[in-house]
């Protein structure tokens, strides 16, 4: 048989798998509608985990890679879990057409809330001085009116407090929330929506924008004292996997100082590093290693994002020194253990190490 025949045969076997996927995806759909009928929620952790040994069960007994067939089902469920979370939210999504106003609406973050809310029904309005005037977008939020049952600041940090002081003189009678990685900048601005008595409260979404599965990620909720704008809020997110999770001002930039600042500063000092390094990017990438490629696969996504916001995690967060601080130390103690061929004080820092990331688990 020649070539062109058996990639013709192969051919024939690809069609029938991406077949058989858009089968097991209609099926999925089905399942999805019976669970959200019977109160049932979206993941199934046991019968994932039942799927992936079933899957690799049969490839052992086909002479297929286990491994391969794992890699394969995750991301068929993967899909799945995408696709049913996205109908629970659309079928019990509450919108009604609604008018919502997402100041910053043209952002990545902006437009990832312009789609969470049209797919729950409300009719959103921009504002972003990136888009021209239209029936539903205005370069100017001022522009827009106040008669939105919720108002999302999805702008950048240096602007989204001044934002939330001249609402709090607008008096809006709708719900207004911030998704802002930072509080400290915005403490005033909410402070002063809470006094003059609108409806209001804080998010922060541990995600990014090309996110379309919740499962697994994070939703911070800062209270700032009104209750049932945050428990009116967390509603919105009732029908997604989210985990939601509460955390009072303060507490949650300190954290975020490592948990962003920490992590954006170490990714940046290593491609920085690289970078100052006088060595050719293609030659250490064909030396390559899996340590090393795992450490340029999260440093190159950093690099390639936003400058200015990584900037403005930096230098608005009070806490955000006292994290580069402690980067700063820790390299001088890798870099004395070795300076005082002191093999024992480095094992005793990677255990400690380890010790502090169990507690993950």
């Amino acid at each position: 048989m020649s070539l062109e025949n058996l990639r013709k045969n192969l051919s024939s076997v690809d069609k029938q798998l991406v077949e058989t996927i858009a089968k097991r995806q209609e099926i999925v759909s089905q399942i999805g509608e019976f669970k959200r009928s019977s109160g049932t929620g979206t993941r199934d952790y046991a019968r994932e985990k039942d799927v992936l040994n079933m899957g690799r069960k049969q490839a052992e007994d086909l002479g297929v890679d286990p491994d391969l067939i794992e890699a394969f089902l995750k991301l068929l469920i993967q899909a799945s879990l995408e696709s049913q979370e996205r109908e629970r939210v659309a079928a019990e999504g509450k919108g009604d057409g609604s008018r919502v106003l997402i100041i910053g609406g043209a952002g990545k973050m902006g437009q990832w809330f312009v789609d969470f809310f049209n797919s729950q029904g409300y009719a959103v309005t921009i504002a972003d001085t990136s888009v021209k005037n239209s029936s539903n977008s205005f370069t100017s939020w001022k522009d827009a009116g106040l008669n939105f049952e919720f108002i999302v600041i999805a702008t950048p940090l240096a602007i989204s407090g001044r934002i939330l002081e001249e609402l709090a003189i607008s008096k809006p009678d709708g719900l207004i929330f911030d998704i802002g990685s930072l509080k400290s900048p915005l403490i005033c601005g909410l402070e002063k929506l809470k006094k003059a008595g609108c409806s209001v409260t804080s998010l922060h979404p541990m995600f990014g924008p090309e996110t379309r599965l919740l499962s697994d990620h994070h939703l911070i909720f800062c209270d700032v004292g009104d209750h049932a704008a945050t428990a009116t809020v967390k509603k919105l997110f009732s029908s997604t996997m989210v985990k939601q999770l509460d955390m009072g001002l303060d507490d949650h930039d300190r954290l975020i100082a490592y948990v962003l600042g920490l992590s954006h500063a170490l990714n940046i000092a290593f491609f920085t590093a690289l970078a100052e390094s006088g060595e050719k990017a293609p030659l250490l990438a064909k030396m390559s290693s899996t340590t090393f490629d795992s450490q340029l696969l999260v440093s190159t996504a950093v690099a390639k994002d936003n400058p200015h916001l990584y900037f403005e995690i930096q230098k608005l967060n009070k806490f955000g020194l006292g994290s580069i601080d402690a980067l700063c130390d820790a390299v001088f103690k890798i870099r004395k253990t070795i300076e005082d061929d002191n093999e024992e004080a480095f094992i005793e820092l990677m255990k400690s190490g380890r010790d502090y990331l169990s507690l993950r688990e």
